[in-house]
């Protein structure tokens, strides 16, 4: 069994099989922009909640946790596909492929455990506002940020690590734009598959379903508050506090659970189709969720407002002068 997991020394990044030669160009650009977008919104939320001391409150704390793990995900997957149509390197490494695969479920799982750290500090803000300045602080937000961080980890490294005790006797292509456990085990082959994919199907569904039953509680939840409400400034100001943190799990967890439903109920995409959604909703949050904080959140949009105006305000005394 050894010898057949050493024996494959690499896998191919097969990437979008039906698109013509003559649109590599093209869509390695759209990734590289795609890409810059990613880290230059992320990397501007972290500076600017770190360098802003108005900003460095609960909430945008756990922003910057979810700005840090969208940069890490970009980072870890984009790079390969950008090089494989920009540069024909199609060829990943044996254990340059398992490392990819661990970080991206690692990633989605920490996010998915941060969304819910999320939904707590909005439940606790919104449906009992007076416990909130003692159980939501700056360092109990680190710490439940800490366990986001850390839950996943040994579970992830179990997932890879009983992977690698397949052995690998079909094609090495990875039918996807990045290595990931599907895509993986289907190279694999030997009666312990189907153990290794149920295990690793349980581990998803507690990294996935656990945290999205308490945020879908929470929610429902805040929006029962909200309703009960009688002063409707009162209702639409509630709900602008917890509008930013709906819209990133919307992002997060519907195209999920639409491309799960789809393919239960039979409905079948062609291979270019299920690729492109894939990368679509494990990368258009990370790229979308900078603008979401800037611009449905009010702190956030007001501190770039006044940080603007002192610029222009500045610029337009150097000039005068």
């Amino acid at each position: 069994m050894i010898a057949n997991v050493t024996r494959m020394k690499s896998f191919v990044i097969l990437g979008f099989p039906g698109l013509s030669q003559q649109y590599y160009g093209p869509v390695s650009a759209l990734l590289f922009f795609f890409y810059l977008a990613i880290a230059i919104g992320n990397i501007f939320i972290l500076a600017f909640v770190i360098c802003e001391k108005s900003l460095q409150k609960p909430m945008y704390l756990v922003f910057c946790h979810l700005a840090l793990n969208d940069l890490t995900f970009g980072t870890v997957t984009l790079p390969k596909i950008i090089s494989k149509y920009w540069f024909g390197e199609s060829l990943i490494s044996f254990h340059g492929c398992f490392t990819q695969m661990f970080f991206v479920h690692y990633l989605g799982s920490v996010q998915s455990f941060i969304l819910l750290v999320m939904a707590l500090d909005r439940f606790i803000a919104i449906c009992i506002p007076l416990r909130y300045p003692v159980l939501i602080t700056n360092n109990i937000i680190s710490v439940l940020c800490g366990f986001a961080w850390f839950i996943p980890l040994p579970l992830m490294i179990a997932v890879v690590l009983h992977v690698l005790t397949l052995p690998f006797c079909k094609a090495n292509v990875i039918a996807q734009c990045y290595c990931d456990h599907i895509s993986i085990t289907s190279q694999a082959c030997g009666e312990d598959v189907n153990i290794v994919a149920v295990i690793s199907l349980v581990i998803a569904m507690f990294c996935l379903l656990l945290p999205l039953a308490f945020i879908s509680f929470s929610y429902i939840s805040i929006i029962v508050v909200i309703l009960k409400m009688s002063n409707a400034a009162g209702r639409k100001k509630t709900l602008s506090t917890c509008t930013p943190q709906i819209f990133i799990t919307c992002l997060f967890y519907l195209p999920r659970c639409f491309v799960y439903v789809a393919n239960t109920v039979g409905f079948a995409f062609s291979l270019d189709i299920r690729i492109l959604l894939i990368l679509l909703y494990s990368l258009y949050p990370a790229a979308v969720n900078p603008i979401i904080y800037c611009f449905k959140t009010q702190d956030i949009k007001q501190t770039l407002i006044k940080k603007l105006k002192k610029t222009r305000v500045g610029i337009e005394i150097k000039l005068a002068f």
